[in-house]
């Protein structure tokens, strides 16, 4: 385990679980597992809760039109929030063997959606797909034979995505299709040791990884060079996001203890960075 990085700022404390972070509207957005929420948080560490209580979420996106989409782990379901209310875009349990996770929001609303693809206390790990949802609610497998998919980005052309394969340790890309589909499947990192869970992409191509086995955050480019690290001390961290009014904050959901709802020690931490970020989200 690394020391903390000295310049590693709390934001905000006392969460269970805080996962899927987004930039979204000069505040930064994230689901906490456990206690069912979806909150909204402003740069001073102010939060409001959006969601709370109707699914246990994860990924966060948009709709073109500005409607939240959430992924809701435990009934593997796509939900969007109408009216204030949330309501099932699509059901992905014929797809996803097991919970879903994080997910993606290309600019014309197609959400891409990852899950574990086995239990994971029980069962040996295999490979799952990430699936794609379009706005009609129309679910199909965009990519298949990958393992636990995870945090995911797209590059600001939209053009390249890129998606976190936690058991497999790498960062594999595709070449994404006006139609939405997604090809050249290319090693974008091989890593030695951090298993990649939420990741953040900068102006210059690299990318931001959450790394929970490691307890830190890395900066690593295509090919798997490694250029900048960001330690949590005894705490996970389990996804990134560059946020702020120039997009130069790193902000990491971190946790300590075990993963439940009694839980509370989750945490919303902060950090500057030279190169702001880019692309989706």
């Amino acid at each position: 385990m690394s020391s903390r990085d000295a310049n590693l700022k709390t934001i905000v404390e006392g969460l269970t679980f805080p996962e899927g972070p987004r930039w979204h509207d000069g505040r930064l957005w994230f689901s906490d597992f456990y206690s069912r929420r979806v909150l909204a948080m402003n740069e001073a560490g102010t939060c409001e809760t959006i969601i709370d209580g109707d699914i246990q979420p994860s990924g966060l996106g948009w709709t073109p039109d500005g409607d939240l989409l959430v992924v809701s782990m435990l009934d593997r379901s796509l939900m969007k929030r109408v009216d204030g209310k949330l309501v099932k875009l699509a059901d992905l349990s014929a797809l996803a063997p097991w919970h879903c996770n994080d997910m993606v929001v290309d600019q014309k609303g197609r959400a891409y959606v990852g899950n574990f693809g086995f239990d994971n206390k029980n069962d040996d790990p295999r490979v799952t797909q990430v699936i794609r949802v379009d706005p009609d609610g129309r679910a199909t497998v965009a990519a298949d034979d990958m393992w636990f998919p995870n945090g995911s980005v797209i590059t600001a052309d939209g053009k390249t995505m890129i998606i976190a394969e936690t058991y497999a340790l790498r960062l594999t890309a595709f070449d994404v299709a006006a139609d939405g589909g997604l090809s050249n499947r290319r090693v974008f990192a091989q890593l030695t040791e951090d298993a990649p869970d939420g990741i953040a992409l900068d102006e210059e191509g690299a990318v931001w990884v959450a790394s929970p086995r490691m307890n830190r955050c890395i900066r690593v480019f295509e090919g798997g060079i490694i250029t900048q690290t960001v330690a949590t001390g005894d705490r996970g961290s389990f996804a990134c996001m560059l946020g702020g009014d120039d997009r130069k904050t790193l902000y990491i959901c971190s946790c300590r203890g075990d993963h439940d709802a009694l839980n509370t020690g989750g945490a919303i931490e902060a950090i500057k960075v030279n190169v702001p970020g880019a692309g989706i989200p």
